[in-house]
């Protein structure tokens, strides 16, 4: 029971960790303004790894780099330390190899559903409040995720349903990813 509530507990902050890494990643690739309350908690929780990392680690394309690699060695920490946790060595579940694709894929899950959470505040405060200050953050986040599928799904009734299209496309790739 011990074991399995330290495991929640771990997971959970090395989830958020690498979860604010990479809403910070997202946030400079969307070049959304960091000039809000959201922005500046990102810099101001991730600044102490991301930092240290961009001397190591360059950009790529406006890609922030040293976030992602940030989120991937936590995601990585958890997965070794869970795995230590139960018993099962990194050497018993096929090696530090296999860890760090585990570490891959959990990246990845998390990056996805930090899009989709993305996508259904956008179209939350697009339909209750769309003069809330956060509407045009997270519509600048949701933007490069709708804009393409804007052009091939049609609005109807007044309705615009990508929001619900690229929700579907991305349990497609979650479903890819579990797989």
């Amino acid at each position: 029971m011990l074991q399995q509530i330290l495991s929640l507990v771990l997971g959970t902050a090395a989830g958020l960790l690498a979860f604010a890494f990479l809403a910070r990643t997202w946030m400079q690739a969307a070049r959304v303004p960091f000039r809000n309350p959201v922005g500046q908690f990102a810099i101001a929780f991730t600044n102490w790894a991301v930092l240290p990392l961009r001397r190591i680690i360059p950009g790529l394309f406006g890609i922030d780099l040293a976030g992602v690699c940030a989120a991937w060695l936590t995601q990585f920490a958890y997965l070794a330390l869970l795995a230590s946790l139960t018993g099962l060595g990194a050497f018993d579940l096929g090696g530090l190899p296999a860890l760090a694709w585990a570490a891959v894929l959990a990246v990845l899950r998390l990056f996805v559903y930090l899009l989709m959470g993305v996508v259904i505040v956008a179209a939350l405060l697009s339909w209750i409040s769309p003069h809330a200050p956060a509407t045009p953050l997270f519509n600048g986040l949701a933007a490069p995720l709708l804009a393409p599928v804007r052009r091939v799904v049609p609005v109807i009734g007044g309705l615009d349903l990508s929001p619900l299209a690229v929700i579907l496309l991305l349990q497609v790739v979650l479903i890819v990813l579990g797989a």
